[in-house]
């Protein structure tokens, strides 16, 4: 299924993404040593039961990447040309081995673009929740978008 071309995006839409991901320790592991991060509080079960939370936090990054993976194919796949911005990404919550990520994107603003007549920039509030909907990422990513090719 394409994705949405910015003439089919509206400013206040939210998607309610059905594709959802329990995240698993091979994932946080994976993606940490792929990553080259060593941080203990990821990989390091005896160092984590030691800390506040008494075991390992899954990688934010790993968070953020899921986050934006699950919209990927109600939104953008195939008509993104590319990714402009990350901004304020935040994450008021852990995400643990075993949670369910849920995922929400509202649509900000739509702008054509100035400079190139095919595209224009969308801005999109993307927002995961764990399984007692509990706001673990957030962030607003700006993304180049072609528009509908003329016929």
């Amino acid at each position: 299924m394409p994705g949405l071309y910015l003439e089919e995006f509206t400013a206040g839409h939210v998607f309610r993404h059905s594709l959802r991901k329990t995240v698993t320790e091979s994932d946080n592991m994976l993606f940490s040593v792929m990553t080259l991060n060593p941080q203990p509080l990821h990989i390091d079960f005896d160092f984590a039961s030691k800390t506040e939370w008494g075991r390992p936090l899954v990688n934010s990054l790993f968070t953020l990447g899921l986050m934006i993976g699950i919209s990927v194919n109600d939104i953008t796949v195939g008509t993104t040309v590319a990714n402009l911005g990350m901004t304020e990404t935040v994450f008021p919550h852990p995400v643990f081995h075993g949670d369910t990520i849920r995922v929400e994107t509202t649509v900000v603003s739509v702008r054509e673009s100035k400079s190139k007549p095919d595209r224009g920039i969308v801005e999109f509030e993307h927002r995961a929740y764990n399984q007692q909907d509990v706001l673990v990422a957030k962030c607003l990513r700006q993304a180049m978008m072609l528009k509908k090719p003329a016929a």
